[in-house]
């Protein structure tokens, strides 16, 4: 399988060297199955583009993403309205990633996307986790007749990995069947998962991970550009001091989705997803 990247501006202080790398950042524009608000396909460009206007240094680490060596790839070529095809090709790329011993960190883009770079990361390490931090459960076993959409991401991700390592923390949203299906098969943190953070990262100790955040796990107020609004979910500080205290783990691959620009002229949500991802390079970069 090709696959090509379209590059064009880089996220800050990435640097020319994919070799030197330990973690690599590309982009999957894809929003062929979204349910609501369309338009998740141009997230990866706005974070790239709006990451500039933070500093490089981060307060809450004292360090900065200067002291760093990540590439951005840019964003895979998708052919449009095909989605097979497309996560073929984001498959494809994850596992080229993850075949030269780099940290895959995919930006959405719908939450499928996750999909292929989640079947491709366990492919490579065994007894994989999956963290997904999210407002809506994504259990559907299928969605308008679809088995594979971004409201059945994570049932179809249970299929590939064992559903007992997968955690779903800040859910609010689901139909009862996906409610049932996360309490009897999951690791299901619904609502809030501040207090169970601490015994989470306990439980999971060393083994590797794969970290999924869909934006609106984080309340619209603080994070109003995303397709699905969902009301209630945690603050953007709440969501940056989890996401530092996940560092101590074994992130073996990530991503980001979800972030829709059209819908946030003030770009705080792309700013936002910019602000975690520099939080997460300098941790593990």
């Amino acid at each position: 399988m090709d696959f090509k990247f379209d590059t064009k501006t880089g996220f800050m202080c990435s640097t020319d060297s994919y070799e030197n790398s330990k973690i690599i950042l590309y982009g999957a524009p894809m929003d062929f199955t979204v349910s609501f608000k369309p338009g998740t396909r141009m997230g990866p460009i706005k974070i790239r583009e709006v990451s500039y206007a933070l500093e490089e240094y981060s307060i809450y680490l004292s360090d900065s993403l200067t002291n760093k060596i990540y590439y951005d790839a840019g964003d895979l070529e998708m052919p449009l309205g095909n989605v097979n095809e497309s996560l073929k090709i984001i498959y494809e790329a994850t596992k080229s990633i993850l075949d030269d011993h780099k940290t895959p960190f995919l930006i959405g883009g719908e939450h499928l996307v996750s999909l292929p770079a989640i079947k491709a990361t366990s492919e490579k390490y065994n007894d994989l986790i999956v963290i997904q931090f999210d407002a809506h459960a994504d259990l559907r076993d299928e969605y308008s007749g679809e088995k594979y959409s971004h409201a059945t991401v994570m049932r179809r991700a249970a299929e590939i990995v064992n559903p007992q390592n997968i955690y779903q923390l800040g859910i609010r949203s689901g139909t009862d069947e996906e409610i049932n299906f996360a309490k009897k098969h999951t690791n299901f943190y619904p609502l809030t998962f501040k207090e169970e953070l601490s015994d989470i990262i306990e439980s999971i100790g060393k083994k590797p991970i794969y970290l999924t955040i869909d934006i609106d796990v984080i309340d619209p107020a603080f994070a109003p550009g995303t397709g699905t609004p969902e009301p209630g979910g945690c603050t953007s500080f709440e969501m940056i001091d989890t996401i530092i205290k996940l560092g101590s783990l074994n992130i073996v691959g990530m991503d980001l989705v979800e972030v829709l620009p059209y819908f946030d002229l003030s770009d705080r949500t792309a700013l936002l997803a910019a602000k975690i991802i520099r939080e997460i390079l300098i941790i593990k970069g």
